[in-house]
């Protein structure tokens, strides 16, 4: 048997092409993408809540366009998390150069900064992913990092002209999924594989303020208590299956998103450090952010 495989070719209506990418991911975390005589009934299962999602995916993309990033963060925020709090906020500036840096949690933590944040001029450095593709009001706020050195190179040419323009900017110095501080444990370590990307871009555009940030609670813990996500092997594929399932089912939508912001290091101060002093500076802002814990 083959796994199944979805093609989304250019002409397809923006709905249409997202539900089939969705559905397409909900199949692969539960392992139902292998092919055989049930793939087309399961195919067409998926596709039901996938375009009800697409629909959302789409409306939240047009906020981006009308409203800008915190606009449209505050309405995902609404529909997928019960409640959101935010601390530190006096840490940022409301203009001028900022880059943050957080953990990331995954799910909403993109959204919950946003609004935190809550700056118009805001970009975000982000992996390039085929569902961004169908969503240009959001693409355009965002800095791809594509595979390879020299891409990235180039992305962090772009995001340094975004500070030296006076712009915000949220980065994800782990550039991958981290635990979530409030559900499972590992936050701290997690820290330590954090690449020393926030020192260059003190180097590229030494006026700007470095402020960490802090997301925990966008990870339900229902959900990962799910048999259905709890039978799979490893616990990245347990991880996604419960993140799916909070995607799908409101009642999994049951978490307390929590923010916070500490203070703000000058990027001027870091040039004065050798790069691991610098680098054990943020990671020392960032572990105190985590005393004391998030409440889950």
């Amino acid at each position: 048997m083959h796994p199944v495989t979805t093609t989304i070719t250019a002409g397809q209506a923006p709905i249409e092409a997202l539900a089939r990418l969705h559905a397409l991911d909900l199949l692969r975390a539960f392992r139902l993408d292998r092919g055989g005589r049930l793939q087309p009934i399961l195919d067409a299962l998926a596709l039901w809540p996938s375009r009800r999602l697409a629909r959302q995916i789409l409306q939240f993309d047009a906020l981006v366009g009308s409203g800008g990033l915190p606009g449209a963060g505050a309405w995902l925020i609404e529909r997928f998390t019960r409640s959101l709090t935010v601390t530190g906020q006096h840490h940022l500036p409301a203009t001028g150069p900022l880059l943050v840096v957080a953990n990331h949690p995954g799910m909403v933590d993109a959204m919950a900064l946003w609004v935190g944040i809550n700056r118009r001029d805001l970009r975000i450095l982000a992996a390039q992913r085929e569902l961004l593709g169908h969503l240009p009001h959001t693409s355009r706020q965002l800095i791809f990092i594509a595979e390879g050195d020299s891409a990235w190179f180039g992305a962090a040419r772009t995001a340094a002209r975004q500070l030296r323009a006076g712009g915000a900017l949220l980065t994800y110095p782990a550039g991958v999924i981290e635990p979530d501080p409030t559900v499972r444990p590992g936050a701290h370590a997690a820290l330590e594989r954090w690449t020393p990307s926030t020192a260059r871009f003190a180097r590229l555009a030494p006026e700007t303020l470095i402020v960490p940030a802090l997301v925990g609670g966008v990870i339900s813990a229902s959900a990962q208590r799910n048999p259905l996500t709890r039978w799979l092997p490893t616990q990245r594929e347990r991880d996604w299956a419960a993140a799916t399932l909070q995607v799908l089912l409101p009642r999994y939508r049951d978490t307390d998103t929590q923010v916070r912001f500490g203070p703000g290091i000058p990027a001027a101060r870091l040039n004065e450090l050798a790069p691991e002093a610098a680098q054990a500076l943020i990671i020392d802002q960032m572990a105190a952010l985590l005393t004391p814990p998030l409440l889950a």
